[in-house]
């Protein structure tokens, strides 16, 4: 008796002998690989929920449901590419000036346009909530894009300007404290920023007039205590916009509180 014979579906064989099948599809010349599946019946329906996807434009992202066999991130890049013309691998559908990332068919970020080269080969993925890609090796925050540092606290060294933490826009990110230990508050209607630094609790460095003052503040707090003896490995601030001649000149300048040079181990 002939083995049924379905369209779309390639049976193989995986390095244990364990029999696989896998499904494609090809549309507009391009030959589109749906993965892999344990039997051929399942396969069979994954391609065929492609070709339906692909057939009919009334299916949208919002028509996914539990019920059908091909996965949500190649249905999402399924639709893209019938409306779009254009095929990505991840759950990415494109709009006009910016596109959006489906972690789920509930959970959307929404980025800029400029940031498609770099997404489109970079899969996020996400453990509580923190979303993350892995580049070169490491896990890396995708705030970090942002200038986001990975202490940061949102409200405090961040914000979303209309409080959407999904739009990851480059406009909707406001970033308050760019440095290590440096807090900016509002004094008398200006703006103000605090340098603080932790050692089993937190100890106020001072407060200064700019943020390069903080920063460096809080460099010199962490040189004081390493010299008093203090065994702990302190993240210290560069400052990329100025120059050695103008670091040096701040950091000999800046006021430290007193009682940083008190603290022993």
């Amino acid at each position: 008796m002939s083995k049924k014979k379905y369209v779309g579906v390639y049976s193989t064989t995986l390095k244990d002998g364990t029999p696989s099948f896998r499904a494609s599809i090809t549309y507009c010349g391009k030959h589109i690989a749906l993965g892999s599946f344990s039997d051929a019946d399942t396969a069979s329906k994954v391609y065929k929920d492609a070709a339906a996807v692909l057939e009919d434009d009334n299916i949208t992202i919002s028509s996914y449901n539990k019920s059908m066999h091909l996965p949500f991130e190649k249905f999402v890049s399924l639709i893209n590419f019938r409306d779009k013309g254009m095929y990505i691998s991840n759950p990415i559908y494109l709009e006009k000036k910016y596109f959006l990332y489906f972690l789920s068919p509930v959970n959307i970020l929404k980025f800029d346009i400029d940031d498609l080269f770099y997404y489109s080969s970079h899969k996020i993925m996400q453990r509580g909530n923190h979303l993350f890609v892995a580049d070169y090796g490491s896990q890396i925050s995708i705030l970090s894009r942002y200038g986001i540092k990975s202490y940061a606290v949102e409200g405090r060294d961040y914000i979303f300007a209309n409080d959407d933490h999904n739009d990851l826009r480059y406009e909707n990110i406001i970033v308050l404290n760019r440095y290590m230990g440096v807090r900016q508050y509002n004094f008398r209607g200006f703006v103000r920023y605090k340098s603080v630094i932790h050692i089993k609790s937190n100890y106020v460095i001072g407060n200064y007039r700019t943020e390069y003052e903080a920063a460096i503040a809080y460099n010199k707090a962490a040189d004081i205590l390493i010299k008093n003896g203090i065994k702990k490995n302190f993240v210290q601030n560069y400052i990329e916009d100025l120059s050695p001649s103008q670091y040096a000149d701040l950091y000999m300048k800046v006021d430290i509180s007193p009682a940083i040079y008190e603290l022993k181990p």
